[in-house]
């Protein structure tokens, strides 16, 4: 059984983004899919290389991921940046 810790939003951010000292991130926006009104997040990290940005979706089970369930697959323009 994983961690209660990993599906936290917090956890995935800073496992994929890996804040620090000089790095700052911020929620970009957050939502609702059209298909089954699943929320997700889009999170910016500023960091020295540049902007990165990422998409979480709230699953079923609870957990935080940086892909959308199989049921909720919005459109590659929508999730392009």
């Amino acid at each position: 059984m994983k961690d209660t810790n990993e599906q936290s939003l917090r956890f995935q951010v800073e496992k994929w983004l890996a804040p620090g000292p000089t790095t700052s991130v911020r929620v970009a926006e957050f939502s609702r899919t059209h298909a089954g009104q699943r929320r997700y997040v889009c999170v910016e990290s500023a960091q020295p290389a540049g902007l990165r940005a990422l998409f979480f979706f709230r699953h079923d089970d609870g957990y935080w991921r940086v892909f959308p369930p199989a049921v909720s697959r919005m459109s590659a323009d929508r999730l392009a940046l």
